[in-house]
């Protein structure tokens, strides 16, 4: 992986100073590339890349890479899983190399087959090509959105970059607010594509690409669409099985192509515990796997982790993460840019963290629960899918009956989903999805909206993922569909890609092989969730690698134990921080209603833990992005490990 970002002045002309503007955007993404550096300047287009070299490690991997004839630049981050397949065919069709390396095979795929080349590409990318025939500039981003990229117009100069700093670092350039952006990362605790947290700049959208052209014109178009979930008829068990496994097998083997070491967080969960399995077949030596704990019993995995980590005899490394981690939330929001609620960023940030001190690369489970429906909240989905089928009065009276339960079961939590739950039962499907996905429940946050959120009264942030379940066939199969389109891609992988480039450490992830989610999109939901067992047929298939304490067990997450935190080590950090002069005067939300939240958490009247921690990160990001007179181009103090 690398960091790459670009300057295009279309129809003006390009400053004089654009080499120093390129180095210093490079520079602020520096730690996503630690090996290399280097920068390209043409006529009103400048390209720069950080290189964390990971395949041919000579310097014939530098980048940007210039095509044969002169007329391509290239800046590209990520892998390509499939580049030998790729050389070998535009090798039979004249295409000379001068490197081994996927750079090239993306560089001369464009120079043959035109835009045409990222349905080729099987991998992870975000890729950035000048094209000096045609005096246009095409960005590409992979399938599920692995590789970040952004963009924004500074007048008619085009800049973009594989994170927000390196356009901020553009002189002159405005840091303002996303307002709308806000008001959806209160309900969803992660900003969605293609907003970003701040006014002008935009995400590049998944399996998108974006032609930019010399007049200032742009065109997007969509490359591939992940099959919708089928309802097709069952299939033998035992050829799903067969089937999944040599999928499974072939996904890991790709990924563990490196010049350099590489290894695998293992959390003791399903799909960490079946990738180390996977790459046990295919390693040499031991396979190096990194977990992370909590002295709090109920959020801690290490002794399933280390279940797998004996079985398949690896070099097992653990740290605990205690509340002095929190220390590192102003580094956290440095590199994420925006406000990023999910708590597991911290010990996701420390992961990358002990294994960066071992290799350069390591593989993860992010993807499995998406593909084969391994959340608790789907079980929930059946529920209301058959709830659903009930005339509509009768929802209605379920959805009233709400008011004979009593506020005060909100400090436990299984009354509380369902007081929610029943809520929203006569709704259509995206806000009945709501208690198990959002932070701020819509009337919740509608409440207490200050004098600049008060715009979005009445405009639910739940309706974005509603062509979702307008697309699918099944309330669950629309629940999973509008994970991968939409908390897949700006949670859960914002939140490795940013922790692991944070150490300059490249995270792969066997189960988001589109390929391998195009096959899972064609297994009914039926066969994926049996008799309240999530996963089913992936757990199915792996037992004869995994014992059943591991495949049967409860799910358990990657959670972190915030609640207790915010009650004890960070409750004055908090009071203070979200009661604070500066966090009042904002406008965003009240202060009674902040008090309120605090008040009745630590009282243990209910827990407010979730929405706390949204505005304890909102607020941080304010004070380092917003507040200052300077772009914080560089990252404050890296605390210790704990």
């Amino acid at each position: 992986m690398c960091g790459i970002a670009g300057i295009f002045a279309t129809k003006a002309s390009a400053p004089a100073d654009v080499s120093v503007m390129i180095d210093r955007m490079i520079k602020t993404i520096g730690h996503r590339g630690p090996d290399d550096r280097g920068t390209w300047v043409g006529q009103g287009m400048a390209l720069g890349h950080a290189r964390l070299s990971i395949i041919d490690l000579s310097a014939a991997g530098h980048q940007p890479m210039s095509s044969e004839d002169g007329n391509l630049q290239i800046v590209f981050n990520g892998e390509i899983y499939n580049f030998m397949e790729l050389r070998a065919e535009l090798h039979e069709l004249g295409y000379h190399f001068k490197s081994h390396t996927d750079t090239e095979v993306i560089l001369n795929g464009y120079h043959c087959w035109g835009e045409q080349v990222f349905r080729r590409l099987r991998g992870m990318f975000a890729i950035a090509l000048w094209d000096q025939r045609t005096g246009k500039l095409v960005l590409a981003r992979d399938r599920i959105g692995k590789k970040p990229l952004f963009y924004a117009w500074h007048g008619e100069v085009f800049l973009f970059g594989s994170e927000i700093k390196a356009i901020l670092a553009w002189p002159g350039f405005k840091r303002e607010p996303d307002y709308e952006a806000i008001h959806h990362y209160l309900t969803l605790q992660y900003i969605p594509a293609p907003w970003s947290a701040f006014k002008g700049v935009k995400k590049l959208p998944q399996a998108s690409y974006m032609v930019v052209a010399r007049n200032g014109q742009t065109d997007m178009q969509k490359y591939w669409t992940l099959p919708e979930p089928s309802q097709a008829h069952h299939r033998p068990p035992m050829e799903l099985k067969e089937e999944l496994v040599t999928l499974l097998d072939e996904t890991v083997r790709l990924r563990m192509v490196a010049d350099v070491p590489l290894g695998a967080f293992l959390s003791g969960g399903v799909d960490s515990s079946a990738i180390v399995a996977m790459m046990a077949r295919h390693s040499s030596g031991r396979v190096k796997t990194f977990c992370i704990g909590f002295d709090e019993a109920d959020y801690d995995e290490r002794a399933y982790a280390r279940v797998v980590a004996e079985r398949y005899d690896t070099d097992h490394h653990e740290m605990v993460v205690r509340p002095d981690a929190a220390a590192v939330l102003p580094l956290l929001t440095w590199h994420y840019n925006e406000p990023f609620a999910d708590p597991s960023a911290i010990p996701t940030y420390y992961v990358a963290q002990i294994a960066r001190q071992h290799v350069t690369v390591v593989l993860n489970g992010d993807g499995g629960d998406e593909s084969f429906l391994g959340y608790g909240r789907y079980t929930q989905c059946l529920r209301t899918e058959w709830i659903s089928g009930l005339p509509r009065p009768l929802r209605q009276l379920a959805s009233r009956m709400v008011r004979f339960i009593p506020p005060d079961v909100n400090r436990y939590r299984a009354l509380r989903v369902t007081r929610r739950w029943l809520s929203y039962l006569s709704e259509k499907d995206s806000r009945r999805y709501a208690p198990s996905i959002a932070y701020f429940y819509e009337h919740d946050k509608f409440a207490g909206y200050d004098r600049q959120l008060r715009p979005f009264l009445g405009h639910s942030s739940l309706d974005l993922l509603e062509p979702y379940f307008q697309q699918s066939r099944s309330y669950v199969g629309g629940a999973a569909w509008a994970d991968i389109h939409t908390y897949l891609p700006d949670d859960l992988l914002v939140k490795v890609d940013v922790a692991s480039m944070a150490h300059g450490l490249e995270a792969r992830s066997p189960f988001l092989d589109h390929e391998l989610m195009e096959w899972a999109a064609r297994i009914p939901s039926s066969q994926k969730m049996e008799r309240g067992v999530t996963k089913a047929i992936l757990k199915s298939a792996l037992e004869p690698f995994l014992p059943n304490e591991i495949l049967y067990r409860p799910k358990m997450g990657f959670g972190v134990p915030i609640d207790e935190w915010l009650k004890g080590e960070l409750k004055e950090f908090a009071h203070d921080t979200l009661l604070s002069t500066q966090a009042r005067q904002r406008g965003l939300i009240t202060p009674a209603y902040v008090q309120t939240m605090l008040d009745e958490h630590c009282g243990g009247i209910c827990l407010h833990h979730t929405r706390l921690w949204a505005l304890l990160m909102l607020e941080l990001w304010f004070r380092m992005w917003i507040d200052p007179a300077e772009v914080p181009l560089s990252p404050p103090a890296t605390p210790p490990l704990v």
